[in-house]
C-alpha cells in the first residue's frame, strides 16, 4: 500500500495537535488546578473561525485580524486554549487587584494564576509542535474569533488559537507588517 506525503503530512499534524493537548494538560498549574480548555477545529469550524477573524478585522478596522486569518486558511487545523474563571482561594495573593479571591470573584476580576498557567500551558504545547517541525503560532486573533463564535463553554474568559501547518516555508513568520485602517484607530499588532 501506498501513502502520499500530503496524507502522512495530515496524519502527522493531526498527531502533533493530540500531543499539543496531552503537553497543555499536563503543564504545571497554580495549586495543582486545571483550569484550562482545548480542543482542536478542522474543516468548516477552521473555515468559520477564519471567517469571524475576518469581521472582527473588519468591524474594527484592525488588519492583522485579516492577515491572521489568511494563515488560518493556510492550516490544517487550530488548536484553541481557554482558560476558565476560577478563583482558588489563596489568602494574600492580590496578583488580580481585588485582594483576594472573594474580592476578585465579587468584582469581576480575573485570576492571575488562570491567565498564567494558560501561558505555561501553551508554551508547552507549542514546544511539542516544534520538536516535531510543525509550523505553528500563538495567535490571539483566533482566540477572540473562537470566545466570539462560543466554541469554548461559557466559563472560558480568555483564549488563543494556534494554526498548524506542514508546508515548505512556515505561513505564520516572515509577515507583512499591518497598520491600522487610520490614523484615528488604535494602534494594532505590527509583530509579523
Amino acid at each position: 500500500m501506498k501513502y502520499s506525503g500530503e496524507k502522512l503530512q495530515l496524519r502527522a499534524i493531526e498527531t502533533v495537535a493530540s500531543l499539543m493537548i496531552a503537553a497543555a494538560k499536563t503543564a504545571p498549574k497554580g495549586c495543582g488546578r486545571d483550569s484550562m480548555e482545548s480542543l482542536i477545529i478542522d474543516g468548516t469550524d477552521k473555515d468559520a473561525l477564519a471567517a469571524e477573524m475576518r469581521k472582527i478585522g473588519e468591524e474594527t478596522r484592525q488588519p492583522f485580524y485579516i492577515r491572521d486569518a489568511e494563515n488560518v486558511d493556510l492550516s490544517a487545523c487550530v488548536v484553541l486554549f481557554g482558560a476558565q474563571e476560577t478563583y482558588r482561594g489563596l489568602p494574600y495573593c492580590n496578583y488580580c487587584g481585588a485582594g483576594d479571591c472573594f474580592g476578585a470573584n465579587k468584582s469581576g476580576a480575573h485570576c492571575a494564576f488562570a491567565v498564567g498557567d494558560l501561558g505555561i500551558a501553551m508554551g508547552s504545547a507549542v514546544s511539542v509542535a516544534a520538536a516535531h517541525h510543525i509550523d505553528n503560532r500563538i495567535m490571539f486573533s483566533a482566540g477572540k474569533a473562537a470566545l466570539s463564535l462560543g466554541l469554548f463553554s461559557e466559563k472560558v474568559f480568555l483564549g488563543y488559537g494556534v494554526p498548524l501547518s506542514v508546508s515548505e516555508k512556515s505561513p505564520y513568520y516572515d509577515r507583512p507588517a499591518v497598520a491600522p485602517a487610520s490614523s484615528a484607530a488604535a494602534p494594532g499588532c505590527n509583530a509579523k
